[in-house]
């Protein structure tokens, strides 16, 4: 069968990742990273290509994704991969024994970072590291020469110069060389790099901070604006950083799961550092709940199989006799072995990050054309109709008790979901809470647009909500006379349970039964979760428009002292507001909840 680059492409991720390219026979050619995931991948099916690149995308069967938080994970796990499965179609480096590290001389009284490779450690100065890669090693030195203005010439050429080079120029050298800076001060800086390259950043931050607070009381404002500029940038490079900081091993377990679909991320952690990422879709024939099935691939994985046990189990779901396994888990390895679903700090952002993956891994499932079809085909013999419908459009209402009411329009054709045809509708002059008037005015504006020959025509137009809404709905198509149109109408079940939906064709007197399993009603599930998602996404960037610019004076429960706090961590309001928020948890006085009300009121 021949890979539709296009219907992948529609579900890609546009985050930092590591991407494998398989054959026909599932067998690896090639292992990429890239920093937007869709982009680079888009670049192999458009474009002009050499002659060998096209004989390997020819081969392609199918293209497996691992998001990553960071491109220097990224980068880390492509490397791993790559001496792993050895791809055809990689550059295959020899192993020569040497490792790159970040070299600084004790014998200059201005010493330059230098890149050195080296089989071990001399007494000529400090070496840091050793490095995964060379490139590494050279995006280390950038940031720090960026941030502390280290030189980077030989000394050769520093020990010649009568004048400033580019570099100073350019900000990023303080120029030694020509003595615009003391041994001290310079020494100082260098000091403070190496401290970054140890993951000691926290200090300097705190350093730069009160010097930043000492050169603004003095009144040398471009001396604290150079301070508060290196703090916001080691901010960005903490933020970066994040994963490679925290130590630990661990494995994460996350369930992804839609109606008629699931699928199973499995992210390995060893020393802090990402290794890599596994993707399952276990079948449930039997609708085991997303904890039993969990539960059933933790078993099999660990049980079924040898593998590495690591100290930690980390699951998006609590598992069903956790304490069991647990105690399984432990006898088998030796140690204590922890399973947990409820985890804090770095390790819920490895859950966050392994759910991603298995959202990820299911949207591209769900987008499969083959599939797709199947869905589209069971609809169309479920609600009679003579040709399979070519487009669905779903609305859906959001608002906060009235409060910032949004209607959305979700479409999906034979693709899957044509997200450029999403439109959201800022409903206006209606009664709060009124989600009739609202879906009255949604459909009225969509369908006078289709009726002027402005816009496409669903074939299937569906409602989400019950009779009322339904019926609603059947009055604005026959006021504005539109044909063509088959109307359905989901109605919640009364535990709000998936398979449960009450479903009206064309009026509410007219039930339309469907199998719990039919493809067809999973995609009718599908597609109102998105129009749900959809619509509570376009409230909230309207609730929040006003937050967006508000300042620290107007957040509850941050008065002047934890004002101070934040800007002199931070370096001034820009570097808060462009602060994560557990980047704001990290500002002494500020806790975790405190830091989710700053981010929210920066943010929305």
């Amino acid at each position: 069968m021949t890979f539709d680059a296009k219907q992948f492409l529609s579900s890609v991720s546009t985050s930092p990742g590591v991407y494998r390219m398989l054959d026909d026979q599932q067998n690896t050619l090639y292992v990429g990273k890239a920093k937007r995931l869709k982009a680079r991948l888009a670049s192999y099916f458009r474009g002009q290509l050499n002659a060998k690149t096209q004989a390997m995308v020819a081969r392609i069967a199918d293209v497996q994704v691992t998001v990553t938080r960071t491109e220097t994970e990224a980068l880390l796990l492509e490397q791993t991969l790559i001496k792993e499965l050895r791809p055809p179609y990689n550059i295959l480096l020899r192993d020569d024994k040497s490792y790159p590290f970040v070299f600084v001389t004790d014998r200059h009284a201005y010493p330059a970072l230098e890149y050195k490779r080296a089989r071990q450690r001399r007494g000529d100065g400090r070496y840091l590291g050793p490095y995964p890669s060379s490139g590494a090693v050279k995006e280390s030195l950038t940031l720090m020469q960026k941030i502390f203005r280290i030189r980077n010439c030989e000394d050769s050429v520093f020990a010649h110069r009568s004048r400033p080079c580019l570099q100073y120029q350019i900000d990023r050298c303080s120029a030694p060389c020509v003595g615009y800076i003391s041994k001290e001060e310079y020494q100082r800086d260098v000091e403070h790099a190496v401290m970054c390259l140890e993951g000691k950043s926290d200090s300097v931050t705190e350093a730069l901070g009160r010097d930043m607070e000492t050169a603004s009381q003095a009144l040398d404002f471009e001396e604290a604006g150079r301070l508060r500029d290196q703090i916001s940038k080691l901010r960005q490079l903490q933020q970066r950083q994040f994963v490679d900081n925290e130590s630990g091993d661990a494995d994460i377990f996350a369930l992804a799961h839609r109606p008629g679909a699931q699928g199973v991320s499995i992210m390995s952690i060893r020393d802090g550092r990402l290794l890599g990422a596994r993707h399952h879709t276990p079948k449930n024939d039997l609708e085991l709940s997303d904890e039993m099935l969990l539960t059933e691939v933790v078993s099999q994985y660990y049980f079924g199989q040898p593998h590495n046990v690591p100290a930690e189990v980390i699951t998006s779901h609590a598992l069903d006799d956790s304490q069991l396994i647990a105690d399984a888990l432990s006898e088998q390895a030796g140690k204590k072995v922890r399973v947990a679903h409820q985890v804090r700090g770095h390790r819920a952002q490895w859950q966050k990050l392994a759910m991603t993956n298995a959202e990820q891994q299911l949207a591209s499932q769900l987008a499969n054309k083959t599939q797709l079809m199947a869905r589209f085909e069971s609809l169309q013999k479920a609600m009679g109709l003579e040709n399979t419908p070519a487009r669905l459009e779903c609305f859906d209402i959001s608002h906060s008790q009235g409060e910032a009411t949004v209607a959305s329009c979700v479409v999906f054709d034979q693709q899957g979901p044509r997200k450029s045809d999403y439109r959201h509708f800022r409903i206006e002059g209606v009664a709060a809470g009124d989600d009739y008037a609202a879906m009255q005015q949604a459909l009225t504006r969509r369908l006078k647009r289709v009726k002027s020959g402005e816009a496409i025509a669903p074939d299937v137009l569906i409602v989400d909500g019950g009779k009322g809404q339904l019926n609603m709905a059947r009055g604005v198509i026959e006021e504005l006379g539109v044909e063509g149109i088959t109307l359905l109408g989901v109605a919640k079940g009364t535990t709000r349970k998936a398979g449960l939906e009450t479903l009206f064709l064309e009026s509410s007197d007219n039930p339309l039964p469907m199998d719990p399993a039919s493809p067809g009603l999973h995609l009718i599930q599908h597609i109102r979760d998105e129009s749900h998602r959809f619509a509570i996404a376009g409230h909230r960037a309207q609730r929040d428009k006003a937050r967006r610019t508000s300042t620290l004076q107007d957040i509850p429960g941050v008065g002047p002292k934890r004002r101070r706090e934040l800007l002199r961590f931070f370096g001034g309001l820009q570097g808060v507001q462009k602060a994560s928020q557990d980047e704001l948890a990290r500002v002494p006085g500020i806790s975790a909840t405190m830091a989710a009300s700053i981010y929210q009121a920066l943010n929305g």
